[in-house]
């Protein structure tokens, strides 16, 4: 699952999709194939603006899509928004595939990647939270040392 979370698209891949993308657009006849392949590529972008693009061409598609093309744009929805680091919302989509499909299996394993990064973000969020708390108790308790002292 990292490989598929992690893959970068090459440049000239993006450039290629990109082109038959807008060449459709521009002849009014854009296929669910081509916005699938270019928001594919948009997805595995390093650029978290390319990512987002991705992501909307994707829920673009949603609607239009059958049965078998919906389980790509759930699945590569919730890809993106991991990338985006947005948990919660690839949470949603993943699990709306599972729903659909509850033994996919790498479906399963994606949701397992996503909580463990929402446990681990939390465990982290709540370090920093503690280390801030115990800094101010810390720094009360030397102003309250010194005010007994200087009395």
């Amino acid at each position: 699952m990292e490989a598929v979370l992690n893959d970068l698209v090459a440049v000239e891949d993006l450039v290629r999709f990109e082109k038959k993308y807008l060449a459709e657009i521009s002849s009014g006849s854009l296929s669910k194939g081509t916005q699938f392949e270019y928001a594919w590529c948009l997805i595995r972008s390093k650029y978290s603006d390319d990512i987002q693009k991705g992501a909307r061409l994707l829920e673009d598609l949603l609607p239009k899509g059958s049965k078998d093309e919906q389980r790509d744009y759930f699945f590569y929805l919730a890809v993106a928004h991991h990338r985006l680091k947005e948990y919660e919302k690839a949470l949603k989509y993943v699990r709306t595939l599972l729903q659909k499909e509850p033994k996919n299996t790498q479906a399963l394993e994606l949701e397992k990647v996503i909580e463990k990064k929402m446990q681990k973000e939390g465990l982290v969020g709540m370090a920093i939270v503690g280390g801030v708390a115990l800094g101010v108790a810390g720094l009360a308790g030397l102003i309250g040392l010194a005010v007994s002292k200087s009395k």
